[in-house]
């Protein structure tokens, strides 16, 4: 009777469970509206690298620099200059901008020596700028896209902007527990050009280009010859020598006149341009007069 009292219980109890499941399942079963995403087209496609511009140090141009001096946070200061060297040239439109051997300057930001019970010591260092061929200062930053990016992303605005990032010496001195973090002379990192720079090309040594390439005095010259050697020649009526002769004048119109005694004169108007001009004058004799 026991035993039989317990079976049929049981299976009171299973049918009461069998019941309230589907209950139970229903509204699970339902899906619950998922919201629209938009895709971001930013994300999407990144941005095309941009064309240089002309006379320009653009932004984002990569500048290899060099610890000029170990400092360590155990007597660093905050605000304290930190001096680096380039060691490579930069060009512009293949003029050297920024030479091997110029001198780039960061800032400690804070410094703080190692701590008791096994804290480390602090350091942060800013990257400020680069000195240029022509004395000017080109601020600089640490990391190649100020928008962001990779591990970028993870940093604030400011660490974005200036903070430098000693990779791959980062895991080796900045983070060694319970010791003061030292960065040994000659620690080489990149640095970005901050910004678009536009610069006086003429400054560091380039050739004028365009309209400005010709100085206003340019000089044009003019072979002058005679079918008969030793005419005088004259310019705007001034003697200038004999033929034949290489005259120098402005580009410009200019009257020409060649002569020789017993000979009629011959005169020309031209246009002389920077290239110059070569004029062949004929000199026909004169009549001789009948008495």
């Amino acid at each position: 009777m026991i035993i039989r009292s317990f079976v049929a219980c049981t299976l009171v109890c299973l049918l009461a469970f069998s019941e309230s499941l589907p209950a139970q399942q229903t509204p699970a079963s339902t899906p619950s509206p998922t919201p629209a995403v938009t895709p971001t087209t930013e994300s999407a496609a990144p941005e095309p690298p941009r064309a240089p511009l002309p006379n320009t140090l653009m932004d984002g141009t990569a500048i290899k620099v060099r610890l000029a001096e170990t400092i360590s946070s155990a007597d660093a200061k905050t605000g304290q200059q930190v001096p680096f060297e380039v060691t490579e040239d930069v060009a512009v439109q293949g003029v050297t901008v920024i030479p091997k051997g110029a001198q780039a300057l960061a800032t400690v930001t804070e410094a703080q020596s190692k701590k008791n019970m096994g804290r480390g010591g602090k350091l942060n260092v800013n990257i400020d700028s680069v000195r240029l061929a022509d004395g000017e200062k080109a601020q600089l930053r640490a990391v190649k896209d100020s928008k962001g990016g990779g591990h970028v992303g993870a940093m604030t605005g400011a660490m974005v902007a200036t903070a430098i990032v000693f990779f791959p010496a980062a895991p080796l001195f900045l983070f060694m527990k319970g010791k003061d973090i030292t960065i040994p002379k000659g620690t080489e990192v990149t640095a970005f050009v901050q910004g678009d720079m536009k610069l006086d090309m003429a400054k560091f040594g380039a050739p004028p280009v365009g309209p400005a390439a010709a100085p206003v005095n340019a000089m044009a010259s003019i072979t002058v010859e005679s079918s008969v050697p030793g005419a005088d020649i004259e310019v705007d009526g001034n003697f200038v020598g004999s033929t034949p002769s290489k005259v120098d004048v402005t580009p410009g119109s200019h009257s020409i006149t060649v002569k020789k005694k017993g000979y009629q004169s011959w005169t020309r108007t031209m246009n002389v341009s920077g290239i110059g001009a070569k004029i062949n004058a004929e000199l026909d004799q004169q009549a001789t007069g009948t008495k």
